[in-house]
């Protein structure tokens, strides 16, 4: 009886109640929103490189070196002799390496020169190693592996030429004409900077910068750094490169032997640490998304308070009637304030019901522009924790109406 008697009564104002209810469900679309996709984002971005335990190159700031080495923001400070390379993998802690080096571009997407180790030890996420959507790793000089958005954009496919350009710009003048790239891979979606770069052999970023002659018979061999062959492009600086070491143990005594490397100044760095790093700097940004949302929702509560509160008014018959059949005060203020509650559940309802429709519609989207992944589990323990809140709250709201009812009740 009590519950339907709040229905009754809600359905008595529809008017007044569907335009709070309207105001409610945005506030909490917009609230849930923002904090399932700060949470899914903050995700993504943390696990854009997993497993490597460290991140070499030139003697610079730690966001410096994670920008431009996994991010490809930015540019170096300087370049990794090859020796200084070749002697820091030698260490018997070091298990495997990722050498890395960028300058060249291709229609403003980043080529990243590295070995066939990027395709075998590289992973993102938990622990997900690079997968081949259509081809093959690189295994000839002028080979490329494209990025899934590479591919996507550009329309292409395997067996396309590819002409690298030097520089960074989408528009350069220096174009590597004579030594044109084929594509032999294209790389599964990743939600990484990998979906936009192209990668490159080593080998094959030097030998586009070198004045010597690439014969078809070793155009058509297959890459060996250490062969005879092949010496003439061994390259003599990389941009950084990734470790892997035989412990977790080991990664601090590395990087405080990197660190201190006497022949070159380099810096070594923890690759989690300094992904917290940078999260932090954009906290700014995601507080006052947080606090504009709050800001919504509160307002839309004071609209369901002050609604409510000028029902009240036009009521003053209904409250009458209930005392006359014998209803104490106390039953209308619970009354009130379950009203609200019913208001305050359908809302969240509506509210989270757009958004799952909304991130449906919408996830391709945001993957293919934006690299999130975006899962559709909503209800995460934080959201929960929000719609809780929210209850709780409209309660309180309620409160003063509830109260105004209480008091004319005991007038009659």
């Amino acid at each position: 009886m009590f519950f339907q008697l709040a229905t009754k009564s809600l359905l008595n104002r529809k008017g007044s109640v569907s335009l709070t209810i309207i105001a409610m469900s945005v506030s909490i679309f917009v609230l849930l929103g923002v904090e399932h996709i700060r949470q899914q984002t903050k995700e993504n971005f943390q696990s854009t490189v997993s497993g490597v335990d460290l991140i070499v190159g030139a003697r610079t700031g730690s966001l410096n070196l994670l920008l431009y080495s996994v991010f490809r923001i930015g540019a170096p400070t300087n370049n990794v002799g090859w020796d200084s390379y070749t002697h820091v993998v030698s260490d018997p802690l070091v298990k495997w390496s990722i050498p890395i080096s960028l300058g060249d571009s291709h229609k403003g997407y980043r080529v990243v020169g590295t070995t066939q180790e990027y395709f075998t030890h590289f992973s993102y996420g938990a622990r997900k190693r690079l997968e081949f959507e259509s081809g093959e790793p690189f295994s000839k000089i002028f080979d490329v592996v494209l990025g899934s958005e590479v591919a996507e954009k550009l329309k292409y496919s395997i067996g396309t030429s590819v002409v690298l350009a030097h520089g960074l710009g989408k528009t350069s003048f220096s174009l590597h004409e004579d030594k044109p790239f084929r594509v032999v891979g294209i790389l599964a979606p990743t939600g990484t900077p990998v979906d936009q770069s192209l990668q490159v052999s080593l080998l094959g970023m030097e030998a586009i910068h070198n004045n010597q002659r690439v014969t078809q018979t070793l155009r058509e061999t297959p890459i060996n750094i250490n062969q005879i062959e092949f010496r003439q492009f061994q390259p003599k600086t990389i941009t950084a490169f990734m470790l892997g070491l035989t412990s977790k143990i080991a990664s601090f005594k590395v990087q405080r032997k990197i660190n201190n490397f006497s022949a070159e100044p380099l810096t070594a760095i923890l690759p989690g640490v300094a992904l917290s790093e940078l999260w932090q700097m954009m906290k700014v940004i995601e507080n006052t998304l947080r606090l504009v949302s709050v800001l919504i929702l509160i307002a839309a509560l004071l609209g369901l308070s002050a609604m409510m509160l000028a029902s009240i008014r036009e009521r003053r018959y209904e409250i009458y009637l209930l005392r006359v059949i014998g209803a104490p005060p106390i039953f209308l203020f619970l009354l009130i304030e379950l009203e609200a509650l019913l208001v305050s559940m359908i809302s969240i309802a509506i509210g989270t019901l757009a958004l799952l429709t909304s991130l449906l519609v919408t996830n391709d989207l945001l993957a293919s522009s934006y690299g999130l992944n975006i899962n559709l589990d909503i209800i995460t323990k934080s959201n929960f924790t929000y719609i809780c809140t929210i209850m709780i709250t409209t309660m309180i709201a309620a409160a003063i109406p509830s109260f105004s009812a209480y008091k004319s009740a005991k007038v009659y």
